[in-house]
């Protein structure tokens, strides 16, 4: 980690982006995102149609994926809205990679 990253606090946010996110690979999409930031976390489809997570990292890296997830997402995906909820300060993060959950 960075000396810039490392004096960023640690925080991790739960999100749900809603829109026509499913079938357009957006869970593959935010993994590589979230990977290229230096984060942690996971992604997933729910069964009302929207993609899911949580995200954890220094906390100038996770507003860049809230951003991405609000405005940009997969190339062909349409996002109407994203939301964060929980977000907290964390000591140390609690996974190792960014995973795809079924």
């Amino acid at each position: 980690i960075s000396a810039l990253a490392a004096m960023d606090s640690l925080i991790s946010v739960d999100y749900e982006v809603f829109g026509k996110v499913q079938g357009v690979f957006f869970r593959k999409h935010t993994q590589a995102e979230g990977r290229q930031l230096g984060l942690v976390g996971w992604v997933r489809n729910t069964e009302r149609g929207t993609v899911q997570g949580q995200v954890q990292g220094p906390a100038a890296a996770v507003r860049q994926l809230q951003q991405w997830l609000r405005d940009t997402g997969s190339p062909k995906s349409r996002i109407d809205r994203a939301e964060f909820r929980n977000e907290k300060k964390v000591a140390t993060v609690q996974y190792e990679d960014f995973l795809i959950r079924k």
